[in-house]
């Protein structure tokens, strides 16, 4: 009996499907694309809508809006119906309750200031990349264990910039970091140099004097220096 079971185990390993892993979400191949992730904050839902569309005007194709932005859902629903092939998120995701919300609106990446681990265990295998803030190598090897395929370094210049970046950096080659707060347009060049593989922009384009005054043409020529920043550095 065991001679027959042991030739049938071939046979029976044959016949096992095979489960290929998951891709990963579409998402995440445009961020590593566009190295640019620009983060909008507004205190009005038309503002939020105008200052998104000035910005897309400008050359940015991966757009994140922050939870708090009222009517932050209808802004998404609206990018992704009148801009189908670029990448729209919402940031500042902090329970599991809006992470749906925002997926339902149609948010093809969600982020958050730390890492919420139930959202990561919802959206593991998911077509929806979540990208979790971490702060410290444990906070790293606790996020990637878990599932996640990029992370948010935040808040990266708070804790030293550049240099913290290329630290943390270095025990994880191959983990795909946004660096996230406080980042300018002429700083990208030197984020990049020390690992990040995106940066979040947020007031370097969503300049708070500009939005305050409405000046969408002003945003416009700002994401356009911040796109044309980060085209221009080594990949």
């Amino acid at each position: 009996m065991l001679v027959v079971a042991a030739a049938q185990l071939p046979l029976l390993a044959s016949q096992s499907p095979r489960r290929d892993p998951p891709r990963p979400p579409k998402a995440l191949a445009a961020i590593l694309r566009s190295r640019v992730i620009a983060c909008l904050r507004a205190q009005d839902g038309e503002t939020a809508m105008q200052a998104a569309h000035a910005a897309v005007r400008g050359g940015v194709s991966v757009l994140e809006i922050v939870m708090s932005t009222p009517g932050v859902l209808e802004v998404v629903e609206d990018l992704r119906k009148s801009y189908p092939s670029l990448t729209f998120g919402v940031g500042t995701v902090l329970n599991a309750d809006d992470a749906r919300k925002a997926i339902k609106a149609g948010a093809q990446f969600l982020m958050s200031p730390g890492t919420v681990m139930e959202i990561l265990h919802d959206l593991d295998g998911s077509e929806v990349l979540y990208i979790p803030g971490v702060l410290t190598p444990t906070e790293v090897i606790s996020a990637c264990n878990a599932g996640a395929k990029v992370v948010k370094v935040y808040p990266v210049s708070a804790i030293g910039g550049e240099m913290y970046m290329s630290a943390l950096k270095k025990p994880f080659p191959l983990v795909p970091m946004v660096a996230s707060q406080g980042i300018t347009i002429g700083s990208i060049k030197s984020y990049m140099e020390a690992g990040a593989s995106a940066v979040v922009l947020s007031d370097a384009i969503f300049d708070k004097e500009l939005m305050r005054e409405r000046d969408f043409i002003g945003i416009s020529a700002l994401a356009n220096q911040a796109t044309l920043q980060a085209s221009q550095c080594g990949r």
